[in-house]
């Protein structure tokens, strides 16, 4: 009678025990924290030039709020596609992005000699971001299909994906874009790399690629200035050095911490396109290195995030998933990394925007994408490993063994 009642005590408990969710709420609510974290700094650095565009305090927050819930929108949607979808219609994305690279050269809004957005009414489209997420996708895809051409074949398997990068960036250049290049470029080395290319296909891919950035910065006049005032922005702090400088003191402002939420100084129109690219300054002036490390520690997590996501993928035998997971941990840990490194002085000035903080509605719905694609491999892990019965192997040609087979067919 004891251990019968001890037998149903025990049951009783795992009956009463947490049931593991089937998808990673760290990571909703690190994506969250950046997204409201963003909506505040966003909304602090706008007031003075968004009061004198408009007249109104409030029309840059207001859109960016508009931004989030288009955001938020189309995650939801992207939550309920499985991956095999993605891996399915890869090609079909990067010929969508590659012509709207095309339509932007021939309509595109031009922005302070830049033309690299396409007029939507409601907001700009960048096609650029379409095509850094749209070119990790394909690169997902294919290392699966040709992974043992990757390994082996110098021509067959390792060339492929480069002229299909060489493409995207000769098209990115002429609007002029070198930052998303080199943000597709340094991705592309680390699936490549993961997906276990030889030593010397690396290397010979690593010098070509910094040749070929060396280049383009010799080649025009604006990007060698860019690289001498990132060397020495008080040689010219009024010129070419101005926006540099004007940063690095909202972070010498910030001290600890920070002059107060509100309180910068150098928003008031001081530093230029404070709410976008050096939205970073803002909030180190406004929040100190406190504030800093934390935003900089919520990133790191969402990037951790990703990476073990891709682990686990790899674990179940999800290729494209984890060679889709790694990709996103990789971009954005590199995005931020420019984006942190320029606003403070540590690489040479990129326009290119801080993860789910900055300003701008294609980025944060590409960027909230990737989110939710990351959130839908991990639930589908989560699901095998509660049910591997549910498992689709046919319909979701994603694994070992069915690459395999298509290679064959």
């Amino acid at each position: 009678m004891i251990a019968k009642l001890w037998n149903n005590r025990l049951w009783w408990q795992e009956s009463k025990s947490p049931i593991e969710p089937l998808y990673d709420r760290q990571l909703v609510w690190l994506a969250f924290a950046l997204m409201i974290t963003g909506l505040v700094m966003v909304t602090s650095a706008s007031f003075p030039i968004s009061t004198r565009l408009t007249d109104q305090p409030f029309h840059f927050m207001i859109r960016h709020a508009v931004f989030l819930v288009l955001a938020l929108g189309v995650s939801g949607v992207v939550l309920v596609i499985p991956s095999q979808k993605w891996f399915q219609y890869s090609s079909h994305l990067l010929a969508i992005a590659i012509g709207l690279l095309i339509v932007v050269l021939l309509v595109g809004k031009s922005v302070n000699g830049a033309s690299r957005w396409i007029p939507l009414g409601l907001f700009n489209l960048q096609p650029a971001e379409v095509a850094k997420l749209s070119l990790f996708i394909f690169m997902s895809s294919y290392l699966v299909r040709k992974q043992d051409e990757v390994r082996h074949s110098f021509f067959g398997g390792f060339i492929k994906p480069i002229i299909i990068f060489v493409t995207l960036a000769v098209l990115l250049l002429g609007q002029p874009d070198l930052g998303t290049v080199v943000v597709m470029l340094v991705t592309l080395f680390g699936m490549l790399f993961i997906a276990g290319a030889k030593l010397y296909q690396f290397i010979a891919l690593l010098v070509a690629g910094l040749s070929a950035v060396i280049g383009l910065i010799l080649i025009e006049p604006y990007r060698i200035r860019r690289v001498t005032s990132f060397l020495d922005p008080w040689e010219e702090p009024f010129g070419s050095g101005y926006q540099l400088t004007q940063s690095l003191m909202a972070f010498g402002r910030g001290h600890w911490t920070g002059q107060g939420l509100g309180n910068s100084v150098q928003k008031l129109e001081y530093l230029p396109e404070a709410h976008t690219d050096f939205v970073f300054a803002v909030l180190a002036e406004e929040l100190g290195f406190i504030g800093v490390t934390l935003v900089l520690m919520l990133v790191f997590a969402l990037v951790l995030k990703a990476l073990y996501i891709g682990k686990r993928a790899f674990d179940n035998k999800q290729l494209f998933g984890g060679y889709l997971a790694f990709a996103i941990g990789i971009w954005f840990a590199f995005q931020t990394l420019v984006n942190v490194g320029a606003a403070s002085g540590m690489v040479p000035t990129k326009g290119l925007t801080l993860p789910l903080i900055s300003y701008g509605g294609s980025s944060l719905i590409v960027m909230a994408t990737a989110v939710s694609i990351l959130l839908r491999i991990d639930f589908e892990c989560r699901l095998l490993a509660v049910s591997p019965n549910k498992a689709t192997p046919k319909k979701a040609p994603v694994n070992e063994q069915e690459s395999e087979l298509d290679d064959k067919e």
